[in-house]
């Protein structure tokens, strides 16, 4: 079964921190790279945060050094832990591979939703 399964959303102050979940089908998680991707109402969706097969991470410059992705080959899962969070970090979360173009990805999951206030 294709799946993607995000959670660990939730509504937090600035400089708190939370950890996001996701629970990958084998069809998405092996030997792939995966990302983490948010979305607002005024942004489309993007990837933040990405990791390979073999744990090498990358992360956009808005959140280098506040972010740590992790994965988990043998459960097929991927975290996010983010620390000292931002108003801007609002947005709904999602898991997926890493693609150059998110039109590519068909299949997504219900996404989390972070609120960070000030």
């Amino acid at each position: 079964q294709v799946q993607l399964v995000e959670s660990g959303g939730g509504a937090v102050q600035a400089g708190g921190s939370l950890r996001l979940s996701c629970a990958a089908s084998p069809y998405f998680f092996n030997s792939k790279t995966m990302a983490w991707y948010r979305q607002t109402p005024m942004k489309q969706r993007e990837p933040v945060a990405f990791i390979s097969s073999g744990g090498a991470a990358n992360y956009v410059d808005s959140v280098r050094g506040r972010f740590i992705i992790s994965r988990d080959n043998a459960e097929n899962t991927v975290s996010l832990q983010m620390n000292n969070l931002r108003p801007e970090d609002t947005a709904i979360y999602y898991c997926n591979v890493l693609s150059r173009s998110v039109s590519d990805l068909k299949v997504w999951g219900q996404g989390t939703l972070v609120t960070v206030s000030s």
